[in-house]
């Protein structure tokens, strides 16, 4: 569960979000959409503990698993390798980490490094990587931009599929996407969602 009560955020003096309050009930699939800059970003960078914000309250219930809008891939570690990082040492979780990579149509990308694949090969590795990390809470920062539709579709199913009984908070400004991963659409209006 997330509840954000009579939130206010700034950036240089510029107020970002005004007393925004709005609650993801627990295995919920909520979208927040508006215009580029109006602080959907922001909103989910609290939910997540990386950003303060200037009032008001941020409860969040669970473990949380973050996609980014950049796929924050550590250059240094293969695929496989940035998927395991948040798994244990186990030899165990390498089925885990293999079946993620199948899934999203990556198998033949394991041993490769985020400077040998693409844009959206490295999206598709870090949304295996939050997968695998297995939160309660799962955040998406525009999971599937850059991706084909192919691709897309099969990501979308396996977010679904992954997310079952989970929270799901997407920030998109794509209709299709909130529609096929959501069940509920928060818009951008005069500084707050509704």
């Amino acid at each position: 569960m997330i509840a954000i009560d009579d939130l206010t955020l700034s950036y240089d003096g510029q107020q970002v979000l005004k007393d925004c309050s709005l609650r993801v009930e627990a295995g919920s699939r909520v979208a927040l959409m508006g215009p580029s800059g109006c602080g959907k970003t922001s909103l989910i960078n609290v939910i997540a503990g990386l950003l303060t914000p200037d009032a008001g309250r941020v409860t969040v219930e669970g473990k949380v698993s973050y996609v980014f809008q950049e796929p924050a891939l550590f250059p240094w570690l293969t695929a496989v390798e940035n998927i395991n990082v948040v798994l244990s040492d186990s030899p165990a979780t390498l089925p885990r980490a293999e079946s993620l990579l199948d899934a999203v149509g990556l198998s033949d990308c394991r041993d490769k490094y985020p400077h040998q694949l693409s844009g959206g090969q490295k999206q598709r590795i870090a949304i295996c990587r939050a997968l695998a990390y297995g939160g309660d809470i799962l955040l998406l920062d525009e999971p599937l931009k850059g991706l084909d539709p192919e691709t897309r579709d099969r990501v979308v199913a396996l977010l679904l599929q992954e997310s079952a009984g989970k929270t799901l908070l997407l920030v998109t400004h794509d209709q299709s996407e909130a529609d096929s991963l959501c069940d509920r659409i928060y818009r951008w209006q005069e500084g707050t969602f509704r």
